[in-house]
């Protein structure tokens, strides 16, 4: 039986992995948005003509992501993954899937259609992760 200390995390290593699904979406949320956030960062001059999207959008977003991907790598480390932290990692990762449907749907970025694509294949991209640790939290 679990105790009320531990009702709110995963079991550690030396148990049944339970969590390995979560661990690998969590794992792939890091690789993947860490890429996009210091890519953001670093390729900034040379993306801001090809995808249309302005230098004052892609370095705020490109902290915002690489400090998320920091934060999500935390997570996936620890010994007993919070449920409530996935839960966290899952809404923002449902959020960001629809502000990038619907930026591209009210053309707020005037992004280049490169880019408009990039912006939706980047949601599709974030909601699959979203529903992956989603089934992997389930699992738990």
């Amino acid at each position: 039986m679990m105790s009320s200390q531990n009702a709110g995390t995963v079991p550690a290593a030396g148990a049944t992995r339970s969590d390995s699904l979560l661990r690998f979406a969590l794992s792939a949320d890091v690789v993947l948005t860490g890429a996009n956030g210091i890519g953001y960062l670093v390729l900034a001059t040379v993306l801001d003509s090809f995808l249309g999207v302005r230098l004052s959008v892609q370095y705020p977003v490109g902290v915002f992501l690489t400090g998320y991907a920091l934060w999500v790598l935390v997570v996936s480390r620890q010994q007993n993954i919070s449920r409530g932290s996935v839960a966290v990692i899952i809404t923002l990762n449902v959020a960001w899937a629809v502000a990038s449907i619907a930026t591209v749907a009210v053309d707020a970025l005037s992004a280049t259609g490169i880019g408009n694509g990039w912006i939706v294949f980047q949601g599709l991209v974030v909601a699959a992760m979203g529903a992956l640790q989603y089934v992997g939290l389930r699992r738990m």
